[in-house]
Formats: structure tokens, C-alpha cells, sequence
């Protein structure tokens, strides 16, 4: 029972993560949008520029934007956010698995825990 609940569990977030992350919308508003009000976006040679007052001005981008999975996509190609969940998916319940693996309880028996 709790290997098909596992595996039911599994098939669904490949589901999700591959084929509903597509249905996404590639320029997300919330935070974005809220951190540019009161900015004016002009094209320079060097990007875009932020003049106003707005506070997006002074934003830089993060640490890892660099990485494989930045922007939720692989190395940034278009048409692989599908294949970043399903990794994504893959590496952690992998960890998430090897990490139960590993501290999991040893040879409790009701004998060794003082109960009869």
C-alpha cells in the first residue's frame, strides 16, 4: 500500500512539474510588478535603465542566476521549463529520500523500547 501510494505520489508531481509548469506565465507579475511602480524603463546600449522611484532601481541580479535551473529553466533555453521541474522533481525527493534513508530508526522492536 505505501509503495503505491509513493508511486502515485511520484507520477503526480512529474505531472505537475512537466506538463502544468508550461501553462506558466513566462513574465509573472506580484513582486515584479509591485518593485517597478513608479519606475520608467528606458534601453540603453549597456540594458535596460531604471530611472524614478521605484524600488527595483537599485536591484542586482541574485547569486545563483548563473546556475542551470536559473529563471526556472535549463541553462535559460526557452521550452525547458518542463524538463527543470521534472529534474527538479527527481533531485528532491532523491534527497529528500536519501535524507529519511539516512536517519531513519534501526532495529526498534517493541522488546528493545521497554514495552511489552
Amino acid at each position: 500500500m505505501k509503495g503505491r501510494f509513493l508511486l502515485g505520489f511520484l507520477i503526480v508531481a512529474l505531472l505537475v512539474a512537466g506538463g502544468i509548469s508550461y501553462l506558466a506565465s513566462p513574465d509573472p507579475d506580484g513582486l515584479d510588478t509591485v518593485a517597478l511602480d513608479g519606475c520608467h524603463v528606458t534601453e540603453t546600449a549597456a540594458g535596460e535603465q531604471l530611472d524614478g522611484t521605484c524600488i527595483a532601481q537599485n536591484a542586482t541580479d541574485h547569486a545563483m542566476s548563473s546556475s542551470p535551473f536559473a529563471d526556472y529553466s535549463i541553462g535559460g533555453g526557452a521550452g525547458t521549463t518542463g524538463l527543470a521541474g521534472i529534474l527538479g522533481v527527481v533531485v528532491t525527493l532523491g534527497l529528500a529520500g536519501g535524507l529519511f534513508w539516512l536517519l531513519r530508526r534501526r532495529g526498534v522492536t517493541h522488546a528493545d523500547d521497554g514495552e511489552g
